[in-house]
């Protein structure tokens, strides 16, 4: 609530440049910011530190993740902080440790189990290098967003030299501050970009607030629409606006109290970073009272990367310094490799944008992921795809739709999983005249309590399937493969915006029409755009159904770090050959299912035994209910 009691707060720390509190990007300290700190005085709410830290990116050094160094002189680290896994985690619980000291970290991989508001959550580390040091042990309860975690380092040589590091060592100066570039009011630091709009302190107590990360794998999103407007009043847990995900359309339910005094971004606005009140756009402004909501008409915030002059200004100015002239360029390596972070490469390559022409701020230039989303220049075009020149017709011949975030996704999952995971496929067929026989009987007695269709039953028989054969319920974890002790169904949906899978959590111990009742509720949730992400994030098995199109049969592509999913054909009729029958055959139905199974993790003969015991559940339904 911002009717926190106020305190002033004398503060003098280095410059950091400003992120969300809650993400768990890498942030760059400069050894300049260290050498010149700034005070600032002012009253502050003491729940209101993230808001005022990026307006102003010199004064508070509270950020998930901080690469530099500390109070003695340590080799290049990177600080990982408790991360905010949930929109609403303020705190969490420490379970099992999944790396130990001196383990190598590639990204991707599980760091360490967190209990958070909704579940026991994976924390998926999206750094490289070597575990140095952890702050906090298995089993430690209550532990706010924003604590230490752990560190990182680089090198595995320079694990030794963290043995004895505390928390009150993170923050002091690099080594060899005086070589770097001048301060960070100068236009030479392109890392920290002075913000030129009004100044908050000749205005009312307010918040500002950024664009939420409203999913752990979510970097940007789009505006929807307001469900408020200026004037209105907020009370907590009230939706504030409609916002695009990289998962789903979903309502920003706002947990502060008081009234909205200016609205930034207009919907439909796409694109907007996570935390971009550092970067001047903020979604909006909240105050305590009514009255001041007229005061903040005018207000406006600014951002110091907003065009392309003041970039350029830095490359005007001759500089002495040998560190600000090595800035010019990229670093490489020995080899001449560009060196960059893992989400930069990533980020780059799917933005078609060269590495070579991005200026890192990272520890000795390497280039971060804010330096990729910041980068002002024209983006390659892809190699692989020859420029196409159509004859001009009298009207346009092609309708071009923009990517929506969710498609986007998509694109970038499975594609990554057809290339990176070893796909092969099995395909049986099953005789339906039991079972279909068994759904119309109980549908039948139902009363309307329920309608059970084919898919539950498939549903039903995978998770059994799954407790029989174990080892197709597991997920490749890089270095160890894990094996669940619950199926958790994924069940495809096709939505307006893209596909997406919630999950029938638990479904070996659920009954038949549960799990009826259980994927129509999450189906209708899906459509409208309001699953929950502890509803589709996360499940150990993937069911893709496309029998009702008349589809006989296909494959589907896996949904990684899942080991397998299931495609399932529709219902036809077969003639097969039958002694007792008057004229030697009958009339049988009968559907396909193909396993598509990841073969680091699912040899062929374990797959084949696990449609073997899926055929049994199906063909003999009862086997299901007893």
């Amino acid at each position: 609530m911002l009717r926190a009691h106020r305190r002033t707060f004398a503060i003098a720390t280095p410059v950091i440049p400003a992120r969300s509190v809650a993400s768990p990007i890498p942030v760059t300290i400069s050894a300049s910011a260290r050498a010149t700190p700034a005070p600032c005085a002012m009253p502050l709410a003491p729940r209101r530190f993230s808001m005022y830290a990026e307006l102003f990116p010199r004064t508070f050094p509270l950020r998930s993740t901080v690469r530099g160094y500390a109070s003695k002189i340590y080799p290049s680290h990177v600080v990982m902080n408790m991360p905010a896994l949930s929109p609403t985690m303020t705190q969490g619980n420490i379970g099992t440790w999944k790396k130990s000291i001196g383990d190598s970290i590639s990204p991707g991989d599980v760091l360490v189990e967190i209990e958070t508001d909704k579940a026991q959550m994976d924390f998926e580390c999206q750094e490289e290098g070597y575990l140095a040091q952890t702050f906090l042990k298995a089993g430690d309860k209550d532990v706010p967003v924003g604590t230490p975690l752990c560190i990182l380092v680089e090198n595995k040589s320079d694990v030794p030299q963290f043995a004895n590091f505390s928390v009150s060592e993170i923050g002091g100066a690099p080594p060899k501050a005086s070589a770097t570039p001048p301060a960070p009011a100068s236009p030479a630091a392109p890392s920290a970009p002075a913000v030129t709009g009004s100044n908050p302190a000749d205005f009312p107590s307010h918040m500002l607030m950024g664009m939420p990360a409203l999913s752990p794998t979510m970097t940007q999103g789009n505006i929807g629409v307001w469900k408020k407007k200026v004037g209105d009043k907020i009370v907590p847990g009230e939706s504030l606006v409609e916002i695009e995900t990289d998962k789903a359309q979903m309502d920003f339910e706002c947990q502060e109290e008081g009234y909205i005094a200016k609205i930034f971004l207009d919907a439909n606005t796409k694109d907007v970073v996570v935390g971009t009140v550092s970067i001047g756009k903020p979604i909006c402004i909240i105050v305590e009272d009514k009255a001041d909501v007229e005061k903040f008409a005018s207000f406006t915030v600014g951002s110091g990367n907003s065009s392309a002059e003041p970039a350029a200004e830095p490359a005007a100015a001759p500089q002495s310094v040998t560190p600000a002239a090595q800035a010019s360029s990229p670093l490489r390596s020995s080899g001449g490799r560009v060196i960059a972070s893992p989400a930069a490469k990533f980020i780059a390559a799917t933005k078609g944008i060269s590495l070579e022409s991005i200026v890192g701020t990272g520890p000795h230039g390497r280039i971060l992921k804010g330096d990729v989303l910041s980068f002002k220049g024209v983006a390659q075009k892809s190699a692989a795809l020859p420029s196409f020149v159509a004859a001009a017709p009298s009207g346009l011949a092609y309708l071009d739709t923009p990517l929506s975030n969710i498609r986007k996704v998509i694109a970038d999952r499975l594609s990554e999983s057809k290339q990176t995971i070893p796909h092969y496929y099995l395909t049986i067929e099953l005789n339906a005249d039991t079972v279909l026989s068994l759904r119309e009987t109980l549908n039948k007695q139902a009363n309307g309590k329920f309608k059970i269709s084919l898919n539950d039953f498939v549903i039903k028989a995978s998770s059994l399937a799954l407790r029989d054969v174990p080892a197709v319920n597991s997920a490749w974890q890089g270095t160890f493969i894990r094996e669940f002790q619950t199926s958790d169904i994924s069940v495809a949906v096709a939505t307006e915006t893209g596909l997406i899978t919630p999950i029938v959590a638990g479904a070996e111990s659920k009954g038949l029409a549960n799990i009826s009742n259980t994927v129509k509720a999450l189906a209708e949730k899906a459509r409208d755009g309001k699953l929950q992400p502890h509803e589709y994030q996360g499940g150990s098995f993937t069911i893709s159904n496309l029998g009702m199109f008349g589809i006989k049969s296909f494959t589907a592509i896996i949904n990684p770090p899942q080991a397998a999913i299931l495609a399932v054909g529709g219902v036809e009729e077969k003639l097969v050959a039958d002694a007792s029958a008057a004229k030697g055959f009958r009339v049988q139905k009968v559907f396909n299912v193909t396993l598509s199974c990841d073969h680091r993790v699912v040899d062929g003969a374990v797959g084949a035994k696990w449609l073997q015991s899926f055929k049994g559940y199906i063909e003999n339904p009862m086997t299901m209910v007893l």
